[in-house]
């Protein structure tokens, strides 16, 4: 089976690096925060073009920690998308805002900005864009948008390390950009870890106060924190990964390009991209308006295949109290419905790749044996 992530596979790869790295971290004792955090969050910020890092402990605590140090509480509101993982949404109720959400737009997974300003109320106080699988939103109408309401823009980079729009990083482009290093990640951990990555002087201070527990210095708590603090270890083992970050997009970039030449049937869409960005995909998720058969027919050939997300977030049951129904977002419901993702991480050889192309473009021409039959007659 080719599976969606082979995280065994490249940490074999890169375990010569790997192993002095920890052993420093056990044998100096400095097990939370620490030399090894500090310098991985100077180094990941230049990488993103950002002033400063502050290491947490996953990406939905980077969300909830930024939109708490700008300013979001009780009685605002804040506008995200309403197709992606749970996490966007959840982060913003944390702190006891509102999210609005919005529908994505017509050829890509990623917020529409021509819906957003009909979304903005009195209460609005930011705007949360999700680089979606690993492209960019487009941020130059969000952040115009933004200026003229005076609101925040807070970035969900978490998807997209590495990935570039119109020549600049993510996650330098808003107040804030939020990053999980979950380990199946662009730039994953061995374990849960995330980072807030700023140049606005006040929003760092906050965020590396709430981190841990509200702390100025020792017992010195000046306001109510959370214990979301980088674990050392995570520190050490992304730093040694941050190094090997572009080129390992630039492989899921290559494979991305054979996947595309092979979809040239109607029963696959490739993702779309773009020209003004640099996709580091994440996720390779084709369009499949008979998902089930794919993923039976692309199983049966060996291939792993996941569904990112297959459910819209105003129609996860968690999120019944927004008050939205189905139909409310009908582009996000049909991409739901839709989505599939297929195997495009780094540690794949060329010859799986290819295997992975030649099978989906069997199935996007309708020439696999699970294929219903198209109107007109066409497989």
């Amino acid at each position: 089976m080719i599976p969606i992530a082979d995280l065994a596979r490249q940490h074999a790869r890169i375990r010569p690096e790997l192993d002095p790295a920890i052993a420093e971290v056990l044998a100096r004792g400095e097990f939370i925060l620490g030399r090894r955090v500090a310098e991985f969050e100077e180094a990941f910020a230049d990488f993103c073009g950002g002033r400063w890092g502050v290491g947490v402990n996953s990406g939905t605590s980077a969300l909830h920690l930024a939109l708490l140090a700008a300013g979001i509480g009780p009685g605002h509101e804040v506008i995200t998308t309403a197709f992606s993982f749970v996490a966007t949404a959840a982060a913003i109720q944390y702190t006891g805002a509102r999210p609005v959400l919005v529908d994505i737009a017509p050829q890509s997974f990623n917020l529409d900005v021509e819906r957003i300003e009909a979304a903005i109320t009195p209460r609005t106080r930011a705007i949360l864009p999700v680089h979606l699988y690993g492209h960019p939103a487009d941020m130059d109408p969000i952040l115009d948008i933004a200026r003229r309401h005076g609101l925040v823009v807070i970035e969900d980079a978490a998807q997209a390390h590495g990935a570039f729009y119109k020549g600049r990083r993510v996650g330098s482009l808003g107040d804030a950009g939020c990053f999980s290093f979950y380990p199946t990640k662009n730039l994953g951990a061995c374990g849960e870890a995330g980072m807030v990555v700023t140049s606005n002087q006040d929003i760092v201070q906050s965020v590396r106060m709430l981190r841990d527990w509200g702390q100025a210095g020792p017992y010195c708590h000046v306001t109510r924190g959370f214990n979301y603090r980088m674990e050392a270890i995570q520190g050490a083992v992304l730093g040694v990964k941050l190094k090997h970050l572009d080129e390992w997009n630039a492989t899921r970039r290559e494979h991305a390009a054979r996947y595309d030449a092979a979809l040239d049937g109607p029963h696959l869409e490739p993702p779309r991209r773009e020209p003004w960005a640099r996709h580091v995909y994440y996720v390779y998720a084709v369009r499949a308006p008979h998902r089930g058969a794919v993923a039976a027919e692309l199983a049966a050939r060996g291939i792993e295949t996941r569904v990112h997300y297959p459910t819209p977030i105003h129609l996860i049951d968690a999120m019944a109290d927004l008050g939205y129904r189905a139909g409310d977002f009908p582009l996000a419901e049909r991409a739901a419905a839709e989505v599939l993702s297929i195997p495009v991480h780094p540690e794949l050889t060329m010859c799986e790749a290819g295997q992975v192309a030649k099978v989906l473009q069997a199935v996007a021409r309708g020439e696999a044996a699970r294929m219903p039959v198209l109107a007109g007659g066409a497989r």
